[in-house]
């Protein structure tokens, strides 16, 4: 066991493949289905969205797939990215667990985001793309996105949540620094969001309604695709370098962990760090505890269906088998926007439908606790999303100290909060909210989630 602080990997330990579950996976995919037909989709009705590539990826059954030069060349602004044994951490909880956590806030973007908006910019310049358009909550995914587009000169047209459009100004700020559009969603901008003004003019918005916004924006275009940020295979495939790094850093460390622990939105985060691990396991060897951290106003794994639903509120997107809390369902306007999401990734949900995987939900209030507590320890104000995880860390190594009985925890920091200090004011003056889980409006959601 090592005394040693920061695991560095040379930047010639950059990842050259990303990791696919798909083919370890106890069971196939459920299919894909066409929002019309109902009926499995194929590559062409994909292509006004997405460039082949993606497309291609989205449906591979290949374990590895080769990282591009250029990718990776871009990748070396930040990765390999640290690995931290979070020693003041756990001298402050008096626990006999030794926690770690993977860092992606070093990214120049602030988040684990860039992972996937590289590549996706990537493809999309090489297949002659002109513009994309997306949504994003809390900004940092649109922050990734448009900072990608200037590396491979793309137009970026970003939907923002307008609950985090309010609250932090300053992702909207640097998404334009880097030559970005944004616009908050709904907004006058789009058919489908002049409808939901019409209808809810104080709408604080939700991840589904700008995804509506930005699929629409792109099927209306010939020179533009959609670009998405979390839920979908090919994302969450770019996200495993984390992962891939994290394996060999805590072999460096001389130390497995017991449990890994990251937070879940859409999944893309979450199956970043742990699906290398879920893979080790799934091949027999290796066994960890692997938990996915929600909010209690969005917990579509702890208390969705896993059923079939749109990923968008105009039910404009394909069909996914997932867990959701229905595709009409708004969250409370929380300060973890890139957690307030109806439904969770398909690969996510079928491994926590397998047991592969935990879940569980925490509230708010306690969340920024954890969050104040890690900036006072370990120095680094993290992201109300990346709280999560501390959260359920810290709770992991207290068990331990009340078990007395010592335990490996790796989590993921996601990113730095540095755009979201007027949350931790909030908190800190005592005005945070704590919502409590919207049993009724999920109810009222689920009811329009279509049965296939």
């Amino acid at each position: 066991m090592s005394a040693q602080t920061k695991f560095l990997l040379d930047e010639s330990r950059i990842p050259r493949a990303w990791y696919n579950i798909v083919p370890d996976l106890p069971v196939p995919p459920a299919p894909v289905l066409h929002p019309g037909t109902g009926q499995p989709i194929g590559p062409d009705d994909l292509a006004p969205l997405f460039p082949m590539a993606l497309i291609g990826q989205e449906v591979s059954a290949d374990r590895e797939i080769e990282i591009p030069g250029p990718v990776r060349d871009a990748y070396r602004l930040y990765r390999p990215a640290p690995l931290y044994r979070a020693h003041r951490l756990e001298r402050a909880l008096d626990t006999p667990a030794h926690i770690y956590y993977k860092y992606e806030g070093t990214s120049p973007a602030g988040s684990h985001k860039p992972n996937t908006a590289i590549a996706q910019a990537f493809y999309n310049q090489q297949a002659g793309v002109r513009r994309l358009a997306t949504e994003t909550g809390a900004g940092q995914w649109g922050s990734a996105l448009a900072f990608a587009g200037a590396l491979f000169g793309l137009e970026v047209k970003v939907y923002m949540v307008r609950a985090s459009y309010d609250q932090k100004p300053y992702r909207r700020n640097l998404m334009e620094l880097y030559g970005a559009e944004v616009v908050a969603s709904p907004s006058p901008t789009t058919a489908y969001g002049r409808r939901m003004l019409e209808q809810y003019p104080d709408s604080p918005g939700s991840l589904g309604i700008a995804i509506s916004e930005a699929v629409e924006d792109a099927a209306g275009r010939d020179d533009t695709k959609y670009s998405l940020g979390s839920v979908l295979n090919h994302v969450l495939l770019h996200q495993t370098v984390i992962g891939i790094e994290a394996i060999e850093q805590m072999e460096m460390a001389g130390e497995r962990p017991d449990v890994i622990i990251a937070c879940a939105g859409g999944g893309s985060n979450f199956a970043g760090l742990t699906f290398p691990f879920v893979g080790q396991m799934l091949r027999g060897e290796a066994s960890y505890r692997v938990v996915a951290v929600e909010p209690e106003a969005a917990p579509s794994l702890t208390r969705g269906v896993y059923e079939y639903d749109f990923g968008d509120t105009a039910r404009l997107t394909p069909l996914v088998k997932m867990y959701t809390l229905g595709h009409d369902f708004v969250p409370e306007p929380i300060h973890a926007g890139g957690l307030r999401y109806h439904g969770m990734s398909p690969l996510v949900s079928l491994l926590k439908a397998h047991d592969i995987i935990e879940a569980r939900a925490v509230h708010q209030r306690p969340t920024f606790e954890a969050g104040v507590q890690f900036a006072r320890t370990e120095g680094i104000a993290p992201a109300p999303e990346s709280a999560h995880a501390i959260r359920a860390a810290i709770d992991e190594a207290l068990e331990a100290r009340e078990q007395g009985t010592p335990r490996v925890i790796l989590f993921g920091l996601s990113g730095h909060g540095h755009f979201d200090l007027s949350a931790y004011e909030r908190y800190l003056s005592g005005q945070l909210e704590d919502y409590e889980y919207p049993a009724d409006r999920v109810r009222e959601a689920l009811s329009a989630v279509p049965s296939v």
